[in-house]
């Protein structure tokens, strides 16, 4: 039933556009207080305040492990501190002012599969400027920006677990939707007072 609940949800959430296309050509910046790294195995290793940005592309957190496998690819390891989140944001193709971004507790950026996946207390939230059009919270949540899927599970560790926790979809008005929402109903006018003529002296 989970699974068939799952599948559902990537029906239900299929996402406006793809995330910037032109970000995978862009160099990538590490912005920390400490870092270790290990050039024979290419393990990077970043803490305080981390805030790793490409292209438009930009993932913060308190600690950032960034691997790199022998054909190049990287994977990003995030992890928040006790009590903080860390977060994700980038533009989306298909307008100006179109962007994504999420939070959770830990969150892994898989380079080669332009997949997000976001672990415990997840949120993801699609924009137009300011406005959210789109809004997903579940104990998990990948964010696969390719396809333009978003598929949410009910524990922390990507599975699904019965009895587990829930999550939820909010999805806004269309704007044809709003538009044509009826105003609300005038009050009709009170009918005059009913006042006697004068009486002639």
């Amino acid at each position: 039933m989970n699974k068939l609940l799952a599948a559902a949800i990537c029906l239900l959430v299929p996402l406006a556009a793809s995330a910037e296309k032109a970000d995978a050509l862009k160099p990538i910046t590490i912005d920390y207080k400490d870092a270790h790294v290990d050039q024979v195995t290419q393990n990077y290793v970043a803490t305080g305040d981390v805030v790793i940005t490409r292209g438009t592309m930009v993932l913060k957190s308190d600690r950032a492990e960034v691997k790199e496998a022998p054909d190049g690819y990287r994977t990003f390891i995030l992890t928040a501190a006790a009590g903080k989140v860390a977060t994700f944001r980038q533009k989306r193709d298909g307008g100006p002012d179109l962007w994504a971004e999420g939070q959770a507790q830990r969150i892994e950026y898989d380079e080669r599969a332009d997949l997000i996946k976001l672990f415990s207390k997840a949120e993801i939230r699609q924009l137009e400027g300011k406005k959210v059009t789109q809004e997903m919270d579940s104990p998990f949540i990948s964010y696969d920006s390719r396809r333009e899927v978003l598929v949410g599970r009910n524990d922390p560790s990507g599975a699904d677990v019965q009895g587990k926790g829930r999550g939820s979809i909010t999805l806004a008005p269309r704007r044809n939707q709003a538009a044509a929402a009826p105003a609300a109903a005038t009050p009709a006018a009170a009918p005059a007072a009913n006042v006697p003529a004068t009486e002639k002296k």
